[in-house]
């Protein structure tokens, strides 16, 4: 049976992962968790990523060499990068950069070295189907959102967006380093610290990945909003709705 390894950044939105699978059991190898068990029949692992490039690397690698997963499925929360992009609004991969990698001037900034590229493409098929579960998603659970949430973090007619998706060891909460990544990469929608990283371990081993973010905050002097009730009231529903979606079919 193939196996999908279900990712998450932080806790509550494992938990919502975990409240979908019926008889998970723990096992832990390199000090985390991985929950292995099945969601509406299929086997599934799930698993924190672990913050920034390296943690993500390491997680992905166990994912593919010890769990034997086949695709790789990553939910979170980002900044919003993309004048378009609002707190609330979903985005999904459809490839992947780091922003902070710059091996120049041997190499072109932002280009991984013995690769060639800057740019990792997510799997087409996975994000097509992870599309799908994500416009699933967005025409119901919005309007199921207490008003209170919607209007503290002014949610409004929440969308998809889909493209190029940033990386790096740093969180990017200041205008200054924002606007600096958008006069860098226009194309850029939201930035985050490990989809990355997941993007160059998969391709080096041709496992499938699709990684769908939930914008938080729009990365600026503006983003310390209530992160603990973003997460808890709206990213971890999002993701939880997203991976239901996409294994109920």
């Amino acid at each position: 049976m193939t196996r999908t390894a279900i990712v998450s950044a932080l806790h509550d939105e494992l938990a919502s992962v975990l409240a979908l699978m019926p008889d998970e059991h723990r096992q832990v190898v390199g000090g985390r968790e991985f929950w292995v068990g099945h969601l509406h029949g299929q086997d599934v692992v799930a698993v924190l990523s672990g913050i920034g490039k390296v943690a993500a690397a390491t997680t992905a690698t166990l994912l593919i060499q010890r769990f034997g997963v086949a695709r790789v499925v990553f939910t979170g929360v980002a900044g919003g990068l993309g004048p378009q992009v609002k707190v609330g609004d979903v985005v999904l991969a459809r490839s992947f950069l780091q922003h902070d990698m710059d091996a120049s001037p041997i190499f072109p900034r932002h280009e991984v070295p013995g690769y060639g590229c800057s740019r990792f493409a997510a799997d087409e098929a996975l994000a097509d189907a992870l599309e799908l579960a994500c416009e699933r998603m967005l025409l119901t659970l919005p309007g199921q959102l207490p008003q209170a949430t919607v209007e503290v973090f002014g949610l409004q007619a929440p969308r998809l967006h889909q493209g190029l998706l940033l990386s790096g060891d740093r969180f990017v909460a200041t205008s200054v380093e924002s606007q600096a990544l958008q006069r860098e990469l226009p194309e850029a929608l939201a930035v985050e610290m490990e989809g990355a990283a997941f993007a160059q371990v998969c391709h080096d081993f041709g496992v499938p990945l699709a990684v769908v973010r939930t914008i938080s905050d729009r990365a600026d002097d503006l983003a310390h909003v209530d992160f603990p009730r973003f997460l808890r009231e709206v990213a971890s529903r999002y993701s939880g709705a997203i991976i239901e979606a996409l294994f109920h079919r």
